[in-house]
């Protein structure tokens, strides 16, 4: 019995666009590849071997023979090729993760499966592990998004109960061509908040308390000492995004020194609680071409000395403060963005010259601000649609994939470095070039990176198997009881 405070979008991969309801799929569909436990490695799923051409503009899929859904049905090239024809067609959430890449996909024969992409993309593999990519059963509407369809696809389970909100029941796929799912059946639980949720698992209702539980919980439930309080590191990050074009922070060097005022391990303590990390770039720790430019260039932090500097270059003082406005909204990332907004608040004044004005929006209209550059500073984050450095990189920083953060941040040259990063297959040189795209940034300073999460986990003492890579996904099939 595991617990969420999350929710499920639609159970069709076609328009779901949010990490729970993927890790859903994740657990009752897989793809012709996938990330191989506990690393960032990707390994053979559908696919028993692939090939791919000399510029990475053509890839060629083998699929295993043994692989069937849930009812039984055989799974075969056709079923791949439809499945992904129909998230284009459909164009949902998340079809610009398949769209923006293949130009078409064929099925030669019943087992070959071969995309013809747009252009080079060395990361390919990484994007064939979400589930736009995945196969899903013959059941689904095949022109409509099909929000409640359950028959899933060909993943270790398959679900055989829902009611939205309430519970979703997992039972293991008897057709399942990989390792048998070690418990047979998982029952999820959904509650309105942490506190129901916490309590749940203290009165035996659930087994697991999962996402999200607040740092409170956490850390009082470590001292408790009763409940194991599993720690994994994760790829989810947060930042600032700055409005690059109107004033004032339209000024490079008040951006510049806004980052320098900034305290990240304030923010980590006094806010999470101790459960997060700073953060001095926007691709996150462990991740290949990480580097702590922000650190490099405006000290650990908050260095109030530089911030002083750069503002009176900037043309303030102490009788004539910078005046801004500090967004954040209530709800979407918990219960701590107000008390995030005020320390912010509180650090950029320490230096005398600032004033900062806090409002709020809910989630719906605060993204129609972000869409329209409404904002001038405002606290977003982000969870990896994949694992490159790409998706930390250009969704933030090449116009206008930008445009959704309302930074109206554009660089020629930036554009031109993350183009390039995505038509090579040589990832030195990737990594090269993405090591000078956030010397770039912290330079501009378009985003002020703040924080990078970690996922808590809390069982009972006679759960094991608890299994999250740097994908971030929770697989059910390994949870086990041990007495």
């Amino acid at each position: 019995m595991i617990g969420v405070t999350d929710k499920i979008s639609d159970l069709d991969p076609a328009n779901s666009y949010d990490f729970f309801t993927w890790e859903i799929h994740q657990n009752t569909m897989d793809g012709l590849v996938r990330y191989k436990i506990g690393t960032t490695d990707i390994e053979p799923a559908i696919a028993e071997k692939w090939e791919v051409n000399n510029n990475a503009t053509v890839w060629t899929f083998h699929l295993r023979k043994d692989v069937k859904y849930a009812d039984g049905t055989p799974l075969k090239a056709e079923n791949v090729v439809w499945s992904i024809n129909r998230v284009m067609r459909i164009n949902g959430d998340p079809a610009w993760l398949v769209t923006d890449f293949v130009k078409k996909v064929t099925a030669p024969d019943d087992y070959t499966v071969v995309f013809t992409l747009k252009h080079p993309t060395a990361y390919f593999l990484s994007l064939l592990c979400t589930p736009p990519y995945f196969p899903v059963s013959p059941k689904y509407n095949p022109d409509q998004i099909d929000h409640d369809q359950t028959a899933g696809g060909a993943g270790p389970y398959m679900i055989t109960h829902w009611v939205r909100d309430q519970e979703l029941d997992l039972e293991a796929n008897p057709y399942y061509y990989g390792n048998k799912p070690k418990t047979e059946k998982i029952v999820i639980r959904f509650y309105q908040s942490a506190s129901t949720m916490r309590l749940a698992l203290q009165n035996g209702e659930i087994n697991i308390a999962w996402r999200t539980l607040t740092p409170t919980d956490i850390k009082s439930l470590k001292e408790e000492g009763k409940y194991p309080v599993i720690e994994v590191p994760s790829a989810y990050i947060r930042y600032a995004c700055l409005q690059t074009v109107a004033p004032p922070t339209n000024n490079k060097l008040v951006r510049q020194a806004l980052a320098a005022a900034v305290d990240r391990k304030a923010i980590a303590n006094i806010v999470f609680q101790g459960t997060v990390e700073p953060l001095y770039t926007m691709i996150p720790i462990g991740m290949w071409s990480h580097e702590d430019v922000f650190k490099e260039k405006y000290g650990e932090g908050p260095n109030l000395d530089l911030a002083k500097q750069l503002l009176q270059q900037a043309g303030y003082s102490t009788s004539h403060k910078l005046q801004i406005q500090l967004w954040y909204t209530p709800t979407h990332y918990g219960d701590t963005e107000a008390d995030l907004a005020q320390l912010l608040k509180e650090q950029w004044e320490a230096t005398g010259m600032v004033e900062v004005t806090i409002k709020s929006a809910e989630w719906g209209t605060y993204l129609d601000y972000a869409r329209n550059a409404e904002m001038q500073i405002s606290l977003f984050g982000w969870y990896p649609d994949y694992l490159d450095p790409d998706d930390y990189t250009t969704p933030f920083l090449e116009s206008p994939a930008n445009n959704w953060a309302g930074t109206r941040y554009n660089n020629s040259h930036m554009n031109e470095i993350l183009q390039e990063a995505q038509s090579l297959s040589d990832q030195s040189k990737r990594e090269a070039l993405y090591k000078e795209a956030q010397q770039i940034l912290a330079e501009d300073v378009p985003y002020i990176p703040l924080i990078q999460g970690k996922l808590y986990v809390v069982t009972d003492p006679g759960i094991k198997g608890v299994s999250i890579g740097p994908d971030m996904v929770f697989h059910y099939d390994l949870l086990y009881w041990s007495s």
